[in-house]
């Protein structure tokens, strides 16, 4: 018989509202995607996500890059150029996210290996 210590569920409804925060903040089809888009390159302009977000529409990538600058994952910068020129980058807290994109890519790479072969 496991001893569980008198906090147990205290603890497990602690640590299950911290997954659902997470999952709040990158809940969706294309957040991780263009969260890894800007990781793999460091800095990325508006149309180099769209190129790597397959599917994606300019309107939600909007949306979504906005909420993840809301969320202080990304930063927006704006570059005095002509024409304008605005990137991407992951903040501080936004790069906190690194190794779990990491992960989740050898997840996937394994994942694929197993259910359609090499």
């Amino acid at each position: 018989m496991e001893c569980k210590s008198e906090n147990f569920e205290q603890e497990y409804k602690r640590e299950m509202m911290a997954v659902q925060d997470s999952m709040d903040v990158l809940n969706g089809k294309w957040k991780i995607s263009i969260i890894s888009s800007i990781c793999y390159y460091n800095k990325r302009r508006f149309s180099d996500i769209s190129k790597d977000v397959v599917g994606i529409s300019n309107r939600m990538l909007s949306k979504e890059l906005k909420e993840l600058e809301f969320n202080q994952l990304i930063k927006r910068t704006v570059i005095d150029t002509q024409p304008i020129t605005v990137q991407y980058e992951l903040t501080d807290h936004g790069r906190s996210l690194q190794t779990i994109i990491k992960n989740l890519t050898q997840w996937g790479i394994e994942h694929r290996k197993k259910i359609i072969g090499s």
